[in-house]
């Protein structure tokens, strides 16, 4: 019978052995806790469209820089009888003071878009805040109202974002149609974009600035009517009561009963 001696370079050779059996281990618990801790982190979907039996969708515009077209706009809109919903940067709303009571005034929601535009999942949560509340109060200042939609700039989200938001007593909405009008398509081609995919509580993203949004609009509310649906804000369009987005952001009414 063979017998084993041990030596002081056996001893170092089981040594290290069990040193990189039992790291391997180590590094494999902590890869499995991580992923079984990413796994359980529920990710948190804004509102981008909204569940609903009626044939209502929402036309929305981002004012974030220039302000030439504004009241292009609102006229058509008025000549349309149409109320949608303008997300404003705070910075903007400063800038253009009487637009901002014009829009309100006839009768458009007036949302916060932040006070500066930046990428919000860039800032620590209190400056997150920050943005909001200044926004806001500048806002309020200008038409007695607190916003209650708030729209991530960029459309730049994470959890700490939405939560932030839901925090102020706000819902953060999105959109589920990109009319691409920021691009410069043609007019037509800015109608194709909205009317494709419409279906009951889209929400359709326009931008207060855009080059050929003026001349889209008419044709693009036309193109809309003509399916049977009804323009309205997006504070008409979202429902009363608790609320889930799933995966796709679509908001679901939570069932009271």
């Amino acid at each position: 019978m063979k017998c084993f001696v041990l030596t002081k370079k056996n001893l170092l050779v089981i040594g290290l052995c069990v040193l990189l059996a039992v790291t391997t281990a180590s590094i494999g618990i902590t890869s499995a806790t991580r992923a079984v801790s990413a796994a359980t982190t529920q990710r948190k979907i804004p509102i981008y469209c909204v569940e609903t039996d009626k044939k209502e969708c929402a036309i929305s515009f981002d004012a974030a820089w220039g302000n030439e077209q504004t009241d292009t706009l609102l006229d058509i809109l008025d000549e349309n009888d149409v109320k949608t919903t303008f997300f404003l940067v705070g910075d903007w709303a400063e800038k253009y003071p009487e637009s901002v009571k014009k829009i309100a005034k006839k009768g458009h929601d007036v949302g916060n878009h932040s006070s500066t535009h930046p990428y919000m999942t860039q800032l620590p949560v209190s400056k997150m805040k920050t943005e909001l509340r200044e926004c806001n109060k500048k806002i309020k200042e200008l038409t007695g109202k607190c916003p209650t939609l708030f729209r991530p700039p960029y459309g730049d989200y994470n959890n700490d974002v939405v939560d932030a938001v839901n925090g102020e007593n706000m819902y953060c909405v999105q959109w589920s149609i990109d009319s691409l009008d920021w691009k410069d398509p043609t007019p037509e081609q800015i109608v194709q974009n909205c009317v494709r995919n419409l279906d009951n509580g889209s929400i359709i993203l326009l931008h207060n600035g855009a080059k050929n949004t003026p001349e889209a609009l008419p044709m693009v509310i036309e193109a809309i009517k003509s399916k049977g649906f009804k323009l309205v804000p997006i504070s008409k369009l979202l429902p009363k009561g608790k609320y889930t987005t799933d995966v796709q952001g679509k908001l679901h009414l939570c069932d009271n009963s």
